[in-house]
């Protein structure tokens, strides 16, 4: 039992202390993380660096790739460049090895003494982060030292020395092991660290962990494809991709590659002590990934085209969601950026549910005022799904300063989606003017164009300061606000004068006095967008 507490209770540390160095390493990082997406283009070399930088910061080529999937299926990323950083994924998630086979967990009590002590005295919010970064990365080598140390008992037993051995001697046994444990734990990062702890012990030679890390990397593409289940072709091809250049990469390097990866590693790190052991392994893992990306990187195309055939079809064009996805919310600076991204799609949406309602009005279109109906339903179901989104991504780790821009946002979605209702009312009364085929005056319908005009000019241009943080646009969006109460006042009494001169017949009367009352509604709701612009500068400054 002690030795199955010891494992459990190590790898739990391990693995918990990776999630709180990640965690801080990407509180640190903040926007930092969105510029470095904002990086990638078709430019296949950038997507490898970009995807090994990720993977650095999030300390998991699983979490980076369900990501990546994410992207995909949310638009932010095209399958180009999807390969790209799945292959820097693989580079980037090596550095872990890499970290852990130094023997310095022994200082793992006091990394994290002095790591907690910043962390409670120190103010700068920056110190703080790389502290909580420094506090996981003590724990993650404790977490290393407890199953290092559980494990050592099972040096004694020749059985179990011997079973090891046997993957060398038949390194499909040892690809089977490296698969099945990585689906288990779905984890490459945590498998590696369990291989480690036992090259630390000298309970497995390199001729062993080899076949072993050939079958975590081909292990570790499981949990794209679970993730890719639910989401579009595209995403789903995305996976394949991974599937196959670990495949592929594995069969290479087990045809052809396996003897000159031996001598390399034996070579830099000669002997058959543990320390040599768990280092020879440590490089394997990292030779193995940069080599697997330097021959397949060239064949991203072909990698693509077989990831089609293997998931054909086409994706549907969907006017709804498009840029939030759940699998991003693993990087919350990143999921806040689709976020914004996907306020302001929806608030394209809602721009052209009024567009076409006030067309419907002046032109008198019935075309028009059934669309109207159409994308007033797809705006509330939008802002159902990112409010859900909103809430998971506040539920998360992030900052102050993110919360509030969250918070805001949840305003923001409640104005647009109170836009669509107004857009709604609108085509409603569109409806009544062609039922009863009702007219206003040409004066009448000069004055409804120019206060249509006005309203349309100010909600693109909430929109427009919301998505560029003007603050100088959205001060103009709150003066055409009060532009657009003087004039709604006006033509209010305008027309009314022209009612009592019986210049309108009063059913064509009541219907213009509502619309204008809608207009300057979505007015005030444009004025509130560009109000949390100003809010939200205020919190930069």
């Amino acid at each position: 039992m002690d030795l199955v507490f010891g494992i459990a209770g190590g790898l739990g540390l391990f693995l918990y202390g990776m999630t709180i160095m990640s965690a801080g390493l990407q509180k640190a990082a903040g926007d930092k993380l969105k510029s470095i997406i904002s990086m990638l283009t078709s430019n296949k070399y950038m997507g490898v660096a970009v995807g090994a930088i990720i993977t650095m910061i999030v300390q998991s080529s699983s979490a980076t790739t369900v990501m990546v999937v994410g992207f995909v299926n949310a638009g932010m990323m095209n399958l180009v460049q999807a390969v790209g950083v799945i292959m820097g994924s693989n580079v980037g998630t090596t550095i872990t090895a890499q970290i852990i086979t130094f023997k310095i967990e022994h200082y793992a009590p006091l990394i994290i003494g002095i790591a907690v002590a910043v962390w409670l005295f120190a103010n700068d919010r920056k110190i703080k982060q790389f502290a909580e970064a420094g506090i996981g990365f003590g724990i993650l080598f404790l977490g290393m030292s407890i199953m290092g140390g559980a494990l050592k008992p099972l040096g004694q037993y020749e059985g179990f020395k011997n079973l090891l051995i046997s993957f060398g001697e038949n390194p499909f046994l040892g690809i089977l092991a490296g698969f099945a444990v990585t689906i288990v734990v779905q984890s490459s990062s945590a498998t590696t660290g369990i291989l480690l702890a036992l090259s630390s012990q000298g309970l497995i030679p390199i001729t062993s962990g080899i076949p072993i890390l050939f079958g975590i990397n081909i292990g570790t593409t499981i949990t794209a494809v679970l993730s890719s289940i639910g989401a579009n072709r595209t995403a789903k091809r995305a996976a394949a991709v991974h599937v196959i250049f670990n495949f592929f990469g594995t069969i290479i390097f087990i045809l052809l590659l396996q003897k000159p990866l031996f001598w390399a590693v034996t070579t830099l790190n000669p002997g058959v002590d543990a320390y040599a052991v768990s280092r020879q392994i440590a490089n394997a893992h990292t030779i193995f990934n940069i080599v697997n990306t330097a021959l397949m990187l060239p064949f991203s195309v072909l990698l693509v085209k077989l990831a089609t055939r293997i998931i054909p079809g086409e994706d549907e064009d969907n006017e709804g969601i498009k840029y939030i996805d759940d699998r991003i919310l693993e990087t919350p600076s990143i999921a806040l950026a689709s976020a914004i991204k996907e306020t302001l799609h929806m608030g394209n949406v809602a721009k052209d549910t009024m567009s076409n309602a006030l067309e419907g009005i002046l032109d008198r279109q019935q075309k028009k005022i059934d669309e109207t109906f159409r994308l007033e339903k797809i705006v509330n179901d939008m802002e159902r799904e990112l409010a859900t989104y909103l809430v998971k991504l506040s539920n998360r780790d992030i900052s102050a300063e993110n919360r509030e821009t969250v918070d805001g946002l949840f305003n923001t979605i409640n104005d647009i989606e109170r836009v669509g209702d107004h857009s709604e009312n609108l085509a409603e009364l569109g409806q009544s003017l062609i039922d009863n085929n009702l007219s206003f005056s040409e004066t009448a319908i000069k004055e409804l164009k120019d206060m249509s005009d006005l309203v349309m000019k100010a909600y693109a241009d909430s929109l427009t300061a919301l998505q560029t943080l003007d603050m100088n646009l959205a001060i103009s969006v709150v003066e055409t606000e009060e532009k657009i109460d003087f004039m709604e006042k006006a033509l209010r009494a305008n027309h009314i004068g022209r009612l009592n001169s019986q210049l309108c017949i009063p059913s064509s009367g009541i219907l213009f006095l509502d619309i204008i009352s809608n207009l300057e509604r979505i007015g005030d709701h444009a004025s509130n967008i560009a109000m949390a612009v100003l809010d939200k500068m205020k919190v930069i400054k």
